[in-house]
């Protein structure tokens, strides 16, 4: 299986290699247009997306797709990568230099693999976490091919914990560690993985903000609460994805939830 897993993750490495070389040179000088759900998109995302569909068509044709700028039906195939060609698009066209490539490949609807690529700051997470699928191979998560762990430290004022821009009405209360707002969902969460950050809260992400990274926060030893309680794993073949927020936080290790879920619930529409 490890050589399927090396196909794969040359892929990752290659495909946004040569993503990103064009992305550079369109990075802070380009508008975004407001999508339906408030969110931003540019040409360039759309160039991106285009580039990588069809990359993915060639190299491993029998696999599907699903991508924030196109596809939002999860197909019929046991093996369908999802795609977010540029999370963090405002920062991107405000040349603020974090932003990620975000890749998730996913086996019978559940993740298995991530791959995150931030071209401004040259930094590649990737993970392996096969849960209960039968599947097999290398395992870990990794930063510039090193291997990261989540933290073991417990929360204190000197700790970070990443927001995200819907979920400020946690500073209403007391929270116990320094907040974060990076504006990269995926990067929000990675710093988890990668140990920087005791955890990170997304209230509206969709499922290409969060399907690379969910692989890598747990394959680097943390946990993964869907906090709604109303989403999981797998996604169903037919359905389509494009408005499902997926309202998720990532921890260090799941001693901690009983901690932090009751702190960041109010991030949920139904708590506002």
């Amino acid at each position: 299986m490890n050589e399927f897993w090396d196909r794969v993750l040359d892929f990752c490495v290659q495909t946004t290699a040569t993503v990103s070389d064009r992305l550079m040179k369109d990075f802070g000088k380009i508008q975004a247009n407001e999508k339906e759900d408030g969110s931003l998109v540019t040409q360039a995302d759309r160039w991106s997306d285009e580039q990588i569909r069809e990359a993915i068509a060639l190299t491993f044709p029998e696999h599907g797709v699903l991508s924030e700028e196109t596809v939002h039906v999860f197909p019929t195939r046991d093996w369908c990568w999802i795609i977010d060609p540029i999370d963090g698009t405002t920062n991107f066209t405000r040349g603020l230099p974090l932003w990620s490539i975000s890749l998730g490949l996913l086996y019978q609807g559940t993740p298995v693999f991530g791959f995150v690529y931030l071209p401004p700051i040259k930094q590649t997470f990737h993970g392996f976490w096969y849960g209960d699928s039968g599947l097999t191979g290398y395992t870990g998560a990794y930063l510039n091919h090193q291997q990261i762990h989540t933290s073991e430290e417990y929360p204190s004022g000197t700790q970070l914990f990443n927001l995200c821009a819907r979920s400020k009405a946690i500073l209403k209360q007391p929270f116990p560690c320094k907040v974060r707002m990076l504006g990269v969902a995926s990067y929000n969460l990675l710093l988890v993985a990668a140990g920087i950050a005791m955890g990170g809260v997304e209230a509206t992400p969709k499922i290409w903000d969060i399907a690379a990274a969910w692989v890598i926060v747990k394959a680097a030893g943390g946990e993964f609460v869907f906090i709604d309680h109303q989403f999981e794993f797998p996604l169903q073949h037919g359905q389509d994805y494009g408005k499902v927020s997926i309202p998720s936080l990532g921890l260090c290790r799941s001693e901690l939830v009983s901690q932090f879920e009751p702190l960041v619930r109010c991030v949920l529409p139904d708590q506002q």
